[in-house]
């Protein structure tokens, strides 16, 4: 394993999924039933996720070098312009708490589980964090550090969002960590563009 790989990822996917409708969902469930069944059924859903995205990510990486990169390079830029040009997340925080909202009232700590990975796994197919685990599985040609800090990444989310919740909300404004998140997404564009040219 790469602790160099494992950092940047968790330093990419963190901030990605700060204002992701997924956290605001562990935020909702977490005020609506007790935290731990909340994680682990949130976390047990981003792990599913995550290993699926490095699968895709590993089997996109047995294409030629040259070609991974442009496409690598191509999906960051897609990302980068979707976080910094796009709209708030605000639509997606209210959609995220009616699917909470949704999850039922039964306290049953399996059931609660059951209903937080149903959310979860439900609302982060095609999600900006997952395209991003895949296209980092891609470009380092090592799942298993991308993985490691992809789900790092995603489930100290899911922790924040159950233990600070609202006060953390309040202090971080999810439009500053949109563009952080962007610009991060636009510099790997550049260096995995550079590094196909060169390649």
């Amino acid at each position: 394993m790469d602790l160099a790989v494992v950092l940047t990822t968790f330093v990419v996917i963190f901030p990605a999924e700060l204002p992701d409708k997924s956290m605001f969902a562990s935020l909702v469930l977490g005020t609506r039933f007790r935290p731990l069944p909340v994680f682990v059924g949130v976390a047990a859903a981003f792990a599913v996720h995550v290993v699926i995205a490095v699968s895709i990510g590993s089997v996109f990486s047995l294409l030629p070098e040259r070609l991974v990169l442009f496409v690598v390079a191509a999906l960051f830029a897609g990302g980068s312009a979707l976080l910094l040009l796009g709209k708030d997340d605000e639509e997606q925080e209210e959609e995220g708490t009616a699917e909470a909202s949704r999850a039922g009232a039964d306290q049953r700590p399996l059931r609660v589980a059951l209903a937080s990975f149903g959310v979860v796994f439900l609302g982060e197919w095609g999600d900006i964090t997952q395209i991003t685990t895949a296209n980092l599985a891609a470009r380092y040609r090592d799942p298993v550090s991308v993985g490691v800090g992809a789900v790092l990444a995603l489930w100290s989310v899911s922790a924040l969002a159950l233990t600070l919740g609202r006060g953390l909300l309040k202090r971080i404004p999810t439009r500053l960590v949109r563009r952080l998140t962007g610009t991060i997404l636009a510099v790997l564009a550049v260096l995995s563009l550079v590094e196909a040219v060169r390649a």
